[in-house]
């Protein structure tokens, strides 16, 4: 979390004592950054980074969120896949783009120019601390920019591992590491920057909007919210109930894509909630706590807050299954509760963790209807229907992005956009939209001194109605 405080400039100076800002962006403005090979040449050095330190990474990832060495192996593929895709692209993305000219302005050449906007900051959150730290990284290399790092500092050994790896693999005008807590994010903010990109909540994400703009610096936000997963005839309920309980224990509930809620069709409440059971006692065993496959919760302030969540849901007798919690080891069952409506307080803020509320609906339209009232969320899904219905879905909806009978993987997908929209975030990136993200299209045109008509300068000759012609 970032915390925003005032402070002087005495302060600040000593936070960032050894930074130069100017040092990193001078590199890019020297032109080095622009030539293809200079871009490759990070590329390698970071897949190799990957490549040479790979246990060290899902140790470190480990240590901080009990991550089992297979869910903790994807964050190393998704920046390897961030990678290859962009190694293979490259050529093709740096290339200035012909644009047609009007034949009133020929003889004339016209182009679009892909230019590095200068020194990237990226602040990395603690749900997947290594792979959305170095993501973001990938397109803004390939993009020619230089970049400083703020890991989140609730992942303390994958921050240190990070700064201690960019260190060895990158010198400092090219990539530095700033490692402590929401202070030292704060201060780098306030310097001028050519982009933040900031992963993390809703709240602390309002913040770097507002202390980004005293500078006008752009900013891309990829933040979260409540993704709903909606039920309907047609799915099918076994496979529908494995694919939710998957995705919503992955890394203990903390993705920011995982379901956060499920509306099902009346009719088919009981047999999906029967599935789900049967699906957590195959995943976990009868004593999830002590299952090595699931995660636990990153720290003891978000361990309480969902705790006081479960508490009160027992109070409530909403328990459908799970509830058990173990908060030496900050690790929580996963848990089915029934809801009522959307003014339970499970409803209120994103959960980020594995309590999973359980509201039956009348049907599609329902749902669509009240989500019309709701905040953007960061992914919906739908389970079942056909083209009709995931037709409705598409058009009568809006959301960061849309997943049809399956949770999470739209994220797997390197040349997939990936964003938000509204109070889910703004920008996107992954593959060419990283690319693009970190990319300023510089607007360039050619002309000759060989042709130049008089009647465009004073006095002029043409009336109205000839210019009408011309242009048409």
């Amino acid at each position: 979390m970032i915390y925003f405080v005032r402070r002087d400039k005495k302060c600040i100076a000593m936070s960032l004592e050894n930074f130069a800002l100017n040092q990193l962006q001078e590199l890019v403005l020297s032109g080095k950054t622009r030539h293809e090979e200079w871009r490759r040449k990070q590329l390698n050095s970071l897949s190799n980074l990957l490549d040479n330190h790979q246990q060290d990474i899902l140790h470190a990832l480990n240590q901080d969120l009990g991550k089992p060495s297979t869910e903790a192996f994807f964050e190393i593929i998704a920046v390897k896949q961030e990678i290859k895709l962009a190694q293979k692209n490259l050529s093709n993305w740096i290339k200035a783009k012909q644009i047609n000219v009007p034949v009133s302005l020929r003889p004339a050449q016209a182009l679009v120019q892909p230019d590095p906007l200068g020194c990237i900051l990226i602040i990395g959150p603690w749900n997947y601390p290594f792979s959305l730290t170095l993501q973001p990284l990938v397109g803004a290399l390939a993009a020619g920019n230089t970049a400083v790092l703020k890991p989140s500092e609730h992942a303390p050994n994958v921050s240190s591992l990070i700064k201690k790896l960019i260190e060895e693999y990158f010198p400092p005008e090219i990539i530095q590491v700033f490692e402590g807590d929401g202070n030292i994010a704060a201060d780098l903010i306030s310097q001028q920057f050519d982009h933040v990109f900031f992963t993390g909540g809703e709240n602390i994400g309002k913040k770097v909007m507002e202390a980004a703009s005293k500078n006008l610096t752009p900013i891309t936000l990829e933040l979260g919210g409540k993704s709903p997963a909606i039920v309907i005839s047609g799915a099918n309920l076994e496979v529908t109930a494995k694919r939710i309980i998957w995705g919503k224990s992955l890394n203990a509930g903390q993705t920011c894509i995982a379901p956060d809620h499920l509306l099902i069709e009346d009719k088919l409440c009981d047999s999906l909630i029967s599935n789900l059971k049967s699906s957590i006692n195959d995943f976990y065993g009868n004593t999830p706590l002590d299952s090595k496959h699931l995660g636990r919760i990153i720290n003891q302030k978000q361990f309480d807050r969902l705790n006081n969540l479960l508490k009160q849901a027992k109070q409530n007798n909403q328990i459908i299954y799970g509830g058990d919690f173990n908060e030496k080891e900050k690790r929580i069952s996963p848990t089915l509760i029934k809801i009522e409506d959307r003014n339970d307080p499970l409803m209120k803020e994103e959960l980020f963790g594995p309590l999973l509320p359980i509201l039956c609906i009348k049907n599609l339209g329902q749902a669509i209807s009240d989500l019309k009232s709701l905040p953007k969320p960061l992914a919906l899904y739908l389970f079942g229907g056909g083209k009709k219905e995931q037709g409705k879905v598409l058009s009568l909806t809006s959301s960061g992005g849309v997943c049809f009978n399956d949770v999470v993987l739209q994220a797997g997908i390197p040349e997939l956009p990936f964003g938000g929209v509204g109070t889910s975030g703004m920008g996107k990136y992954h593959g060419k939209a990283g690319f693009d993200n970190f990319t300023h299209y510089k607007s360039v045109l050619k002309r000759p001194f060989w042709l130049d008509l008089n009647f465009r300068y004073p006095p002029y000759k043409l009336d109205i109605s000839l210019l009408n012609k011309l242009i048409s």
